[in-house]
């Protein structure tokens, strides 16, 4: 079927020792059998992900970016246990099958999911998928819902209200981001300092502390190929915490890309919201206000916020391709998308009547 997605071949550079990972399977799940064939996700920037089969049997590894790293990012570890925590009550967390913490396996931590089967959309449709505009904005609908649906989990219950660090949470992100960014920048990419200075001056107290998925968007959402507006998982989970649920928002509108939006902003998008029948960034507020309950006169700073948060991490990972370590084409043009993304804020600051 062509619209379930699929692993394609591993891109040169990040393929995994097989031996390893065969030794370590069967370990963990004894009446595996035969070798294991590992194909690689072609999404994502950021950590690396693999398909893994014996047979029908299949499963995802998820490890970090090889070279050097951030420290503390790409805590795979953390990921694991967020989700083994969160699958009793978001049931659309895969079943986390195994972790490792030993670096002797691949040379880092690395976590074993089960594989959820089904269509993930991409920048594009996959090919034979086609909805009307209304069945559309049913499935953006019911999108929006599993975010909402995650903003109302009891914390508490779930065993993660030590996840995060409390009240304050819009106030650290301002400083993490604009410290991050501070560290990350390039010659050729311009300063912020101009934004990070507004969003530091507009800042709006925390409107709750709910646990935060911090990077949901359509191609981490699986959909059932026999009912393609069911949610059936939600993937990557590397930075979820305890937080401001606007904050949330903020960070997928970042991503929301229209159809009548300007040249620069569609060659960023990766998700298929300028189709006939998906919201606009303005419905998608107003629509999570009425399902959430939290309500906010003007959403102009999250907005900010959120491009601003996306321009830092596409800085983060262009000041390793600058830098020489990663040598990953995708990359080579995210100075020029940081640049972007700096004029989109102060115009958005220029506009705004906060």
């Amino acid at each position: 079927m062509t619209q379930i997605d699929e692993a394609v071949d591993i891109r040169e550079g990040e393929e995994l020792d097989t031996g390893a990972v065969d030794r370590f399977m069967k370990e963990a799940i004894p009446d595996l059998q035969g070798e294991p064939e590992i194909r690689q996700y072609p999404g994502g920037a950021s950590n690396l992900t693999y398909q893994v089969d014996y047979g029908d049997r299949s499963y995802v590894l998820r490890r970090p970016p090889f070279g050097k790293i951030a420290k503390s990012a790409h805590d795979m570890l953390r990921e694991a246990k967020v989700m083994r925590a969160l699958k009793p009550v978001y049931p659309y967390v895969p079943n986390i099958i195994a972790i490792c913490d030993d670096h002797d396996v691949l040379g880092c931590d690395f976590y074993v999911m089960e594989r959820l089967k089904g269509i993930i959309l991409r920048q594009d449709f996959p090919k034979d998928f086609e909805l009307s505009e209304a069945d559309t904005r049913k499935l953006c609908l019911n999108v929006i819902d599993k975010l909402v649906d995650l903003h109302r989990v009891d914390a508490k219950a779930a065993g993660l209200d030590k996840l995060g660090k409390g009240e304050g949470y819009v106030q650290r992100q301002i400083g993490g981001w604009s410290d991050r960014f501070r560290k990350a920048r390039t010659d050729d990419v311009g300063d912020f300092e101009q934004v990070m200075s507004w969003l530091n001056d507009k800042m709006p107290e925390d409107i709750a502390q709910v646990v935060i998925h911090n990077d949901f968007r359509f191609d981490n959402v699986v959909l059932n190929p026999d009912n393609p507006f069911e949610v059936i998982g939600v993937l990557d989970w590397e930075m979820a915490t305890i937080g401001d649920p606007l904050m949330d928002l903020g960070n997928s509108l970042a991503y929301w890309i229209e159809a009548d939006d300007e040249g620069p902003f569609q060659m960023l998008r990766r998700q298929p919201t300028h189709r006939p029948g998906m919201l606009t960034r303005k419905e998608v507020v107003a629509y999570y206000m009425e399902q959430s309950g939290f309500k906010v006169d003007n959403f102009d700073f999250y907005e900010i916020y959120g491009l601003f948060r996306l321009a830092v991490i596409i800085q983060q990972i262009y000041y390793r391709f600058y830098h020489g370590q990663t040598k990953d084409k995708r990359f080579a043009a995210f100075g020029h998308a940081a640049n972007y993304l700096e004029k989109r804020c102060q115009r958005l600051i220029a506009e705004s009547s906060l």
